[in-house]
This record gives structure tokens, sequence and C-alpha cells, in this order.
């Protein structure tokens, strides 16, 4: 079973080439985002991740959270993990400095936290919930609330959760029917239950931070009627200590296919009397402030792919390089080698690592994006990053994670039939990575809302506008030599093709919204390949002007440009075969009957 290395290196570049860190760390409030700090924290966390929580993946995938008596207890080691996790201060990296945060830029932050899931997914769950929970207490808490909680959960003595659906419900909201009664002394009491609740119960924290969402007595039908609750494990005394139990308690935590070391927990509020809870912001808006939470939640599900497809590609290479069979074709009489000399071997390693650092840079860009829409002192530039990273989201969400089970699949394939045995450690990557196209909306939800509220209901003004960038980037390359100018052609066509899907969307989403939305999956992934390439692309161009100016490492800039190659000639040409399906395959998709299935 294969360590876990930070790829620093690789995420240096993507910062600063293509990212732009120093746009970022120029931005009102990342001062401090200097190279040097940006690299200690790199170099800090990349050893916490290899050192402290890579190896309690394997054996807490094997021991997984228990449940008893009503209690939750995490697998061994984790308790002592989440303790240097929270002394260290990683959990404080990027909020805000009011409430204890150290307020880094989300860019720099998002490389930290692809440590944490490559490293430990089931354990980098428990922190992705609480800063999801932080971010909807910040923007729409009262006073009262942000001084009673956010600093505990800040530092990371207290977790937080988000609590949507139930048994019922699914992904349908609107038929949520948890509900609240108000009390006299201005509080409410919560009754129902919820389930998939990421770490709903443990034995990390002395308390947990449930934002749970429930509907108030007058409230309205659908989900124009749901509101927002803060509900605490403990009840919190005068002084702001955890006090007397909560109404709130797990009755059961799922068997999962994958993450064990998470629990996933059944929880039942007000059984005993009703749970204590208090209104977040005003009623009945609710699942607009849980979509604060659903929005970060999702980018982060997004770097679970990035982040688990790196950890898979690492076993492989490790493996690829280890694993001596067969010889090496086209020589005569030579003795046996590594499978890395296979040509297959080769092409399924970078088709894993291309694919890898294409989202890595596609997930990057957009954090750098979120930045200067929440930083930039020109209001114009906000509006255009904010609308470039609602763009984005539901591409880095959707497209990274269903690449990552792609890739942990061929993972598995690289070790042959060592892959299929558990001991190996490359199933439990492909088990854990099957969860993320579900998790915070399935893929067809994340491409529902990226073809109707992202591109249909702006008429694809700022899709537009970034195939306009794209195109630019392919022509840049127009100029270079063989291998550049191949990377701008492919680019170029995977352009076109996500140009004609955007046309054919826009003109008939009005007319015929079914036929469109066959194509949501189809074009999330387009335009996700497209987007990718145009990372590769750049990083292709910029890493042969070093090459030219003869900087930097000169074996690091070759492969960025060989990888680049590769995914040109080997991804971005289902472009126009995934083109083809949003725009032409309609038709057979809604053709039979019901009983014809």
């Amino acid at each position: 079973m294969s360590s876990y290395n930070a790829p620093v290196r690789d995420m240096q570049f993507v910062l600063k080439e293509l990212a732009g860190l120093d746009e970022v760390a120029a931005l009102p409030g990342c001062e401090e985002a200097s190279e040097d700090l940006v690299d200690a924290i790199l170099e800090e966390a990349g050893k916490f991740a290899s050192g402290v929580l890579a190896p309690l993946n394997w054996t807490g995938d094997q021991e997984g959270a228990k449940w008893q008596d009503g209690e939750v207890t995490t697998a061994p080691g984790w308790k002592d993990a989440y303790q240097q996790f929270i002394e260290a201060g990683w959990t404080a990296l990027a909020a805000e400095p009011e409430f204890g945060g150290q307020g880094l830029p989300k860019l720099v932050n998002t490389a930290v936290i692809e440590m944490w899931k490559s490293a430990n997914m089931a354990f980098s769950l428990c922190p992705m919930l609480t800063n999801g929970a932080i971010e909807a207490l910040l923007l729409r808490g009262s006073d009262e609330l942000k001084a009673a909680y956010l600093p505990k959960m800040v530092c990371g003595e207290w977790t937080g959760t988000m609590n949507l659906t139930e048994p019922q419900a699914g992904s349908d909201l609107a038929a949520v029917r948890s509900r609240a009664e108000p009390q006299p002394d201005g509080s409410y009491k919560i009754f129902g239950q919820k389930i998939f609740i990421t770490y709903g119960d443990h034995d990390l924290t002395d308390n947990i931070v449930h934002l749970v969402l429930a509907r108030l007595p007058d409230a309205p039908e659908g989900v124009k009627g749901i509101s927002l609750f803060v509900v605490p494990k403990f009840l919190l005394n005068a002084d702001g200590s955890p006090g007397s139990r909560n109404d709130v308690h797990c009755v059961s935590i799922e068997h999962k296919l994958g993450i064990h070391a998470s629990p996933t927990c059944v929880l039942a509020f007000g059984d005993n009397g009703g749970a204590i809870g208090h209104l977040i912001g005003e009623p009945n808006r609710g699942l607009e402030y849980m979509f604060i939470m659903m929005n970060e939640a999702r980018f982060a599900v997004g770097m679970e792919g990035v982040a688990l497809a790196e950890r898979a590609y690492q076993q492989a290479v490790g493996y690829a390089r280890d694993r001596v069979q067969g010889t090496e074709l086209g020589v005569r009489g030579g003795g046996k080698v590594s499978i890395i000399h296979h040509p297959d071997v080769r092409r399924m390693l970078l088709s894993m690592k291309s694919q890898t650092e294409a989202m890595r840079a596609l997930a990057y860009v957009v954090a750098a994006a979120n930045d200067k829409a929440h930083r930039h002192p020109d209001e114009a530039t906000r509006a255009a990053s904010q609308a470039l990273v609602d763009l984005l989201i539901p591409v880095v969400k959707g497209w990274s994670t269903e690449n990552s089970i792609e890739i942990a699949s061929t993972g598995v394939q690289v070790h042959g039939g060592m892959g299929f045995i558990e001991e190996t450690g490359a199933a439990q990557h492909l088990r854990d990575a099957r969860i993320t196209t579900i998790y915070e909306g399935t893929t067809a939800i994340q491409a529902n809302d990226l073809i109707g509220r992202k591109i249909a209901r702006d008429g694809g003004t700022t899709v537009r506008g970034l195939i306009g960038e794209m195109r630019d980037a392919a022509g840049a390359l127009a100029r270079g030599d063989e291998s550049l100018k191949a990377i701008g052609k492919a680019l170029a066509d995977g352009v076109n093709a996500v140009d004609a899907a955007v046309g054919y969307i826009v003109e008939n989403y009005g007319s015929d919204v079914k036929a469109v939305h066959v194509g949501a999956v189809p074009f999330l992934k387009l335009l996700g390949i497209v987007a990718g390439g145009w990372q590769m692309a750049r990083a292709a161009r910029i890493a042969s002007q070093r090459l030219a100016a003869g900087e930097g490492d000169a074996g690091f800039y070759r492969a960025k440009i060989v990888t680049a190659r590769f995914y040109a000639d080997h991804v971005l040409p289902q472009a126009a075969a995934l083109a083809h399906t949003v725009t032409a395959g309609s038709s057979a998709a809604l053709a039979l009957d019901e009983a014809q299935f």
C-alpha cells in the first residue's frame, strides 16, 4: 500500500502560474499571503497530511465508526489526530480573524484542503461540514449566535453539520416535514428526523452545532416555507460552555460502500419533548441560507474528486514502478521489466495524471475567482468573478467527481488482480470516490443547475465570456512549436463544440426543456473537459516560456508540456462526441413508454 506525498510542486505551479496567487495576495485582507508564507503552509500541511492523516486512512476504513447505545465513537487514532489538527490551527486557516481565524484566501485554503482529502477523505469531511456551517452563521446569523458559536467552531473545539434531507424527501427538499414550534422565550422546539448527516454524532468534540431545516406552523408549502435553525447537541450555559443535553440523538449510523470512518447518522429531533433551536435570519428563507453552505460544500466535494484522483494516481504509479511482469515490447532478449514500461500502462497512468492536473488547475482558478468576488475593490470585477464562480462550481463538483471514479477505477486496473484485493489499498479509493457524485447534489442536479440557472437564465452571457477566454488561449498556442500547435488546435476544436452546445441550450431551453435536459450531464462533462483543456493549454504555454528562458526545473516543465499534449490527444477529442449528444441525443432518450424500460 502506497503512502501519500502532497504534490507540492504542481500545487505551487497552479497557484502561482495559473490561478494568479500574486493577484489574490494584492486583494484587501489577503496581503499576508506572500509566496514564502504560502510555500511554508504547503510544506507543513503536506507533512501533517502524510505523517498524521494518511496512516489512519486504511485503518479507519477497516475499523469504521461505531454506534452503541445512542453514542458514536470514531475509529482508533481519530481523536488524537483531530486534537493535533486543531492545535496546529488548520481549522482556522481561511476563517475570519474576528472570530479567531487566520483570514487567508480561499485559493490557499483550497490547496491545503486537497491534501486533507487525499490523505484521508473520511477525516476531512468533519472540518468540511464545519466550514460550511461557519459560513452560513457568518453571513446570516445574529450577532448573538455568532458570538455564541463561531469562536468555538473556528478553532475546531466544536464541529458543525448540515441537516437537510429526510427519509421521504431525498433531494426534493420541498418535501421536508421537520417542524419548528415557537416558544415564549423566542426559541423554537424542533421535531423530526434527518438522514445522511455526516459527522452528525461523534466523540471528537464536546459539542456539535447542527444547522437544521424545518417548517414553522404558518409556513407556506414547498421550498418557500423552510426555515433554518441552530440546534446544538448540548445547550449552552450562561458562560457559553456546553450544559445539558439537547433533545437530539443519533439513532443509527449507515453502513456504507466507502468512507467507513466517517459517521453518517440518522438524527432524531424532539423525541423527548422537543430539541431547542434558534432561528437563523428570517423565517421561510432557510433553503436560501442553506445554499450558502451548499455552494461551499459542493466546491469542497469537487476537491474530493481531485484529491482522490491524485491519491489513486500516486498509488498506481508506485505499483507500476515496483511490479515486475513481462518483457519490454520491441526489445529482443530483454529481461523482465516493471509494468510502467508497457505502453498501455503508460497510457493509463498519463490518463490519470493529465485529468487530475486539469481538474486541480480548474478548481484553483475558480477558488481565485471566489477570492476576487468577495474582496476585489472594483464592483464590476467582483460581479464578473462571482458569475464565473457560479458557472463553474457545478463543473468543479460534477466533472471532478465523475472523473475521480473513472480515475480510481483505472488505478485498480493498473494493479491488475492485486487491485481487486482490499489489502492493496487501490479499491478503497474507488469505494470512497463513489459517494462524491452523490454528495451535496447528484451530477444531474449539478448539470441541471448549470444549464438552467447558469446558462439559459442569462442567455449564455457568462459562458460565452468564458468561451472567448478559451479561444484566446487556444489562439496563443498557434505560434508555438508542433506540440503547442497541436494542443491549441485540440482546444480550439473543443471550444467550438462547447459553443455549439451552448447555442442549442439557449435556443431550445424555453421551447423543449426536456430535450435540453437529456443533454445536461453530457454538457457538464463537455464543459469540464474543455475548461480543463484550457488550463492544460495555459500550463503548456507557460512551461514552454520557462524552458525558453532557462528558468526553473526543466524536467517539471517538459513533463507539463507532454501531459498537456496527452490531454489534447486523448481527452479533448471527446468534446465533439459530447456536443453531438447534447444537440441530437434527446429523441431516443424520451421515446420509450414507461412499460418499455
